[in-house]
């Protein structure tokens, strides 16, 4: 290895004939006779590095041929350009160096359970799949900042500890403060509203908790969420803000990452159509429809349109295993029996949205005007659109004690979800906040919390109010519906859940 050029994976493009050296960890390997085919990664990409017979010493082709998953190397060669190679590129091997070799690397080709891959997350994150969801990750929250920062928004950390509630005293977590207590916080938002008094244009962006006692695969108990605070603004302005800034996102997400959209089968074309305007719909809107005769009917035909597809997939999978069972090579083996894990993973998975489609059709025909939408409702209106839905005006009685009663219609506040397409449901909550003093003190009573408590943020309607509002869009559901991941967990590196918390 003297004299090679250490790059990256990612760099491979710009070294095409030239000798390197990537330094990473063994991903795949596969033994063609006197061939090795070496996939690696280094953590910017996977490179597939061909190791012939006679070009290395035979004790290190020997080396490299027993290797296990996950050992850590350094191998130099020459970059080739070759389309049918993962990335687009290859290297001709003529050195390489072992640094850890691994043995029995727990995380085999083999199914696992999701307990199993939990409490080995540390390692889990290896995976391709993984490392793209953490891609798409990583971009939306540049995107963020940058929306953010280049739209005259001021970042304003916002404490952890908080006294005060914004989503609901039922969903605070519990701390000992000094023998004091205190919680952790649901939302930065009330922090915000101050400083929005300040700067004009604020936001937030960190960790938030919310101690739910659910178990779905929308559900974490702490995530990320970031959250701008505007002074004055309507509501029609806070809609535009957030149309503009999800467009932002997925223009970005779809710049910088479609390879790993592609790897992951997120549908990428129709990101591609998520530009303004989004669709508008009130909540008593969303309410008519849920209930109607035309609802019922789109639940009967995606229900047999499922069971379609659950029979289409039974019939690869028995294709496949007869293809095991009349013997081919080893390496093809391997690749039936990953195809194999893959199909049985979607197929349970369909089953579960088989098994959820008539109870979700039954509480869409039950809906009562002035209940919160539960998933299953947002899962409904989400699959009926192709862009992402806004539903605004829902009942006061449904939402949280900050938000603005409509003037023109005491019944609703001035509010907004915004829901996703293709069933992955609301990623934003916002609202106009109630900036009348005597309005938002009834409410603080009326809810039961303590008025010294929220004094200070009483202080904002005494002070020099104006009409402000905001919202919330959380990270983890946002690079769910961005890269068509149905389980949530697997959007953060270290998730938190009711009854899961590993490492």
């Amino acid at each position: 290895m003297v004299n090679e050029i250490k790059v990256y994976i990612s760099d491979l493009k710009n070294n095409v004939e030239k000798a390197v050296t990537l330094s990473g960890w063994l991903y795949q390997s596969r033994a063609g006779g006197k061939v090795l085919f070496l996939i690696v990664r280094d953590g910017t990409g996977l490179c597939q590095c061909i190791v012939e017979k006679g070009k290395v010493s035979d004790e290190l082709f020997e080396q490299l041929r027993h290797l296990g998953q996950e050992s850590s190397l350094m191998v130099t060669g020459t970059v080739r350009a070759d389309e049918r190679s993962v990335g687009g590129y290859e290297l001709a091997v003529t050195d390489a160096k072992v640094l850890c070799p691994a043995t029995d690397y727990p995380i085999t080709p083999k199914a696992h359970g999701i307990d199993f891959l939990l409490k080995n997350r540390h390692l889990h994150l290896r995976s391709h799949l993984q490392w793209c969801i953490g891609r798409v990750r990583h971009t939306v929250i540049d995107a963020i900042r940058r929306f953010f920062n280049d739209n005259g928004f001021t970042l304003i950390d916002t404490p952890i500890f908080t006294t005060i509630a914004g989503e609901g005293e039922q969903t605070l977590f519990e701390v000992d403060y000094f023998d004091r207590q205190l919680h952790l916080t649901q939302t930065g938002q009330l922090y915000l509203e101050a400083a929005a008094m300040s700067f004009g244009k604020v936001y937030c962006f960190g960790p938030t908790f919310r101690a739910e006692k659910s178990k779905t695969r929308r559900h974490l108990t702490e995530f990320w969420m970031v959250e701008p605070e505007i002074a004055y603004i309507d509501l029609d302005g806070l809609l535009e803000l957030a149309e503009k800034f999800v467009s932002f996102i997925v223009s970005q997400v779809l710049r910088t990452n479609k390879t790993e959209l592609e790897v992951l089968g997120a549908d990428i074309e129709s990101l591609e159509k998520i530009k303004p305007p989004f669709y508008r719909l009130t909540y008593t809107e969303v309410a008519d429809i849920l209930t109607s005769e035309k609802t019922a009917k789109f639940m009967a035909e995606q229900l047999a349109e499922f069971k379609s597809q659950k029979e289409q997939l039974e019939q690869k999978i028995e294709d496949l295993e007869k293809q095991q069972a009349a013997g081919v090579k080893k390496w093809k083996q391997e690749k039936i029996a990953a195809e194999i894990i893959d199909l049985r993973s979607e197929l349970a998975e369909l089953e579960v949205v088989i098994e959820n489609n008539p109870k979700h059709a039954k509480l869409a025909a039950g809906f009562e005007w002035g209940k919160d939408l539960g998933g299953s409702d947002e899962t409904i209106i989400s699959v009926m659109h192709d862009k992402p839905v806004f539903v605004t005006h829902y009942p006061k009685e449904a939402k949280a004690f900050y938000m603005k009663i409509d003037r023109s219609n005491d019944r609703v506040v001035e509010n907004f979800d915004l829901l996703a397409p293709a069933g992955f449901g609301e990623i934003i909550g916002g609202s106009v906040r109630e900036d009348d003093y005597d309005v938002l003190l009834d409410k603080i009573n009326h809810e039961g919390y303590d008025v010294e408590t929220y004094q200070w943020y009483l202080d904002l309607r005494k002070y020099g109010s104006v009409p402000h509002g905001g919202f919330g869009l959380g990270v983890e559901r946002t690079v769910a519906w961005l890269t068509g991941e149905k389980h949530i967990r697997q959007c953060i590196a270290f998730p938190r859940l009711m009854d899961k918390v590993y490492i």
